[in-house]
């Protein structure tokens, strides 16, 4: 009734509703402030702490005799583990406030990660990667959870891109850094810069985690940032939002259609991610045979055009109130990209070239779907659905480097896996296509 009087008043007064407009985007410009640099933060440590073998396997393969194979697996398995405890752990969010859950998440990720300096064997590898997984599982899900706390959904495909602008920032400043570290500190105090590089890395994880105890308030009422006004106009535009969602309950997102077409379509989608940020630089290394520092300073060029694409797309797709074809589109080009960068596999100009654009493409598409589920679901339901999608999802995680390293072992060659990502991109831009417009375009 209220949204209704407001909407009649504006229609009366239409100075009067841009004026509401208007108080409403500074509200979510001061939540935006306050919240998004320490939760970007947090998700570009845990990826690049996530990813961050990619460039250590350059040394830590021949030091431990590691095959491809050994690595593909190992970086995979990793998502095992995300699969298995990515729901409980939302539940528990959920119930427990984000402040606490993602401290604890962030705490003991960075704990874990310190570990794998004492890799020794394909045994040991196997198990601190499973250990990663279970250790920052709830992350990337938990916050996706946080955010429609704060935001309706014809705001929150922006956020989100700002958000998951961490994966292509990561990679951007991780690229560069892991090399220097692995180049600076090789042989200090006994240890090869491959170990250094997981423990310098790990450190600005507990970090994070004490920063947020201290910072994030768990609801909406917790911000003392917020006036009374201001937090009464945020709780009755989510409100308002919840009361058109079909009502669900926590059970019955294990059952709904909708819920599985989204998880294979983010499947799909993160073969193609995973693929790009596991093996870029075991891609650019043999294509220009250049050291730890170049070749990261090289793989740092197609994640900075990646960022910009992702904030782009998803701010066009939000003006438009579009998903589906933002969705598709990028994702039919980045297959086609994937493709063709396997004609060029030997020509480092045209790899870096062929990857940046094809970059651009795949990471662009994640925040779009993400927007989905949030704009369907609310409460309980939400907490359980969105982990779903993000467990079932992220198996691609271990699928993805494990086939392409299988693959380059026995064809000697990256193009095979690249062909897989590619087949994948073009999966994931069809799905997104079957999905009603309906329910999605919001």
């Amino acid at each position: 009734m209220e949204t209704q009087t407001a909407a009649s008043a504006a229609q009366r007064n239409p100075g009067t509703a841009d004026s509401s407009l208007t108080g409403e985007n500074e509200i979510y410009s001061l939540i935006t402030r306050r919240l998004l640099p320490v939760l970007l933060t947090a998700f570009c440590i845990a990826y690049l702490d996530r990813i961050n073998v990619g460039l250590a396997k350059l040394q830590m393969a021949s030091d431990l005799g590691f095959s491809d194979a050994v690595y593909g697996f190992g970086a995979g398995i990793f998502y095992l583990a995300y699969a298995i405890f990515e729901v409980p752990s939302n539940l528990i969010m959920h119930r427990v406030g984000a402040r606490r859950w993602i401290a604890r998440i962030a705490v003991s990720w960075g704990l874990v990660s310190m570990c794998m300096l004492f890799v020794r064997t394909p045994a040991s590898f196997y198990a601190l990667r499973l250990l990663l997984g279970m250790a920052e599982c709830g992350l990337f899900p938990g916050i996706i959870l946080y955010l429609t706390y704060w935001y309706p959904a014809h705001r929150r495909g922006r956020i989100v891109a700002l958000f998951m602008a961490a994966l292509p920032i990561s990679g951007l400043v991780g690229g560069p850094l892991s090399g220097w570290i692995m180049q600076r500190f090789a042989g200090m105090s006994g240890l090869h810069g491959w170990q250094w590089l997981f423990f310098i890395e790990a450190l600005p994880a507990v970090a994070i985690g004490v920063v947020i105890w201290f910072v994030l308030p768990d609801r909406v009422n917790d911000a003392r940032w917020l006036t009374d006004d201001q937090k009464r106009v945020i709780a009755r535009n989510i409100a308002t939002e919840n009361a058109e969602k079909p009502s669900a309950n926590t059970s019955s997102v294990f059952t709904n259609p909708r819920i599985w077409l989204m998880s294979l379509m983010l499947f799909a989608f993160a073969t193609g991610n995973m693929g790009i940020s596991f093996w870029l630089p075991t891609i650019v290394q043999r294509a220009g045979h250049g050291s730890s520092l170049s070749v990261g300073l090289l793989t740092a060029i197609p994640y900075a055009f990646a960022a910009v694409a992702m904030i782009a797309l998803s701010m066009s797709s939000d003006k438009r109130r579009e998903r589906r074809w933002h969705l598709a589109l990028p994702a039919f080009a980045g297959a086609a990209l994937l493709a063709l960068s396997t004609v060029w596999s030997n020509d480092l100009t045209m790899t870096i070239v062929t990857m940046t654009a094809a970059s651009m493409c795949v990471f662009a598409v994640a925040p779009l779907l993400w927007a989905q589920p949030t704009a369907l679901l609310s409460g309980s339901a939400a907490a359980a659905g969105i982990a779903m999608i993000s467990s079932l999802g992220n198996l691609a995680g271990l699928f993805s480097p494990s086939l392409f390293g299988y693959l380059t072992v026995r064809t000697h060659s990256t193009s095979a896996g690249m062909f897989l990502l590619a087949g994948f991109m073009l999966l994931g831009g069809l799905l997104s296509l079957v999905t009603p417009a309906r329910l999605v375009n919001k």
